[in-house]
């Protein structure tokens, strides 16, 4: 009876040393996790020359940075593979396309958008998330908002609105809802539920201050990802 015992024993630390020994992209195998399985592009938006709205120093292609590298760490921690359009705070064409000339900005903003959008259809992944910070003229709109295309993927306003749900509940500063919007055209050509994410107003001073505090954009990374495992948990079912 011993020896089983012993023999027992001896094989589950066996398949324990294992088990830490395989990397870790390879562990969602051996163990079950909210997002094994799962594929997501992220999207920081703007990039290089493009920086996006901004207030003195605070420039919104670094904070949709800071934020998705935050946002991409989390998903890989639930068992995601997860890519970004740019991990650096140049645009995607630096990061993929660095050999490429152009005339002018705008032509360069045009091809980064098309660029996006190509590695959106290439990679095929099971949603998109575009990270933005918005910027009005008024000062007094504030709140984070997630927006989908009504002429995109069917599936984009409920990831829309689980993530809104979070954001919401979470922040605990905001009272919008998502939204359908005909204007951004990702949304509309990614073939996949795609959103995009616009975390706050920098035209609002208390906001402002909120969107440069890092912790805060972790506050705002967490909640997005719980806004995807519970839609991909809905999906599922």
């Amino acid at each position: 009876m011993k020896k089983w015992l012993v023999a027992g024993l001896l094989i589950i630390f066996s398949l324990g040393g294992v088990l830490y020994g395989v990397k870790a992209s390879d562990r969602g195998f051996f163990l079950p996790s909210e997002l094994g399985g799962v594929s997501i592009l992220i999207d920081p938006g703007h990039g290089g020359e493009d920086g996006g709205a901004s207030a003195g120093e605070l420039i919104e292609k670094d904070i949709t940075l800071n934020i998705s590298h935050e946002v991409s760490k989390l998903l890989k921690k639930k068992g995601a593979t997860v890519e970004m359009t740019r991990e650096k705070s140049g645009d995607a064409v630096a990061e993929h396309a660095p050999s490429e000339k152009f005339t002018s900005l705008r032509s360069r903003k045009f091809a980064d958008l098309k660029l996006r959008e190509s590695m959106a259809v290439d990679s095929k992944p099971d949603m998109f998330i575009s990270v933005h910070v918005n910027a009005i003229p008024e000062e007094r709109w504030r709140g984070a908002q997630v927006f989908y295309h009504p002429g995109g993927h069917p599936e984009g306003k409920q990831l829309a609105t689980s993530i809104q749900n979070e954001l919401r509940d979470q922040l605990k500063n905001t009272e919008r809802e998502a939204m359908k919007i005909t204007g951004v055209y990702l949304l509309k050509k990614v073939p996949v539920p795609a959103v995009l994410v616009e975390t706050g107003f920098l035209s609002n001073p208390e906001e402002r201050k909120l969107l440069a505090n890092k912790s805060y954009q972790k506050k705002v990374a967490a909640a997005i990802v719980d806004g995807i495992v519970k839609y991909q948990l809905a999906e599922e079912q």
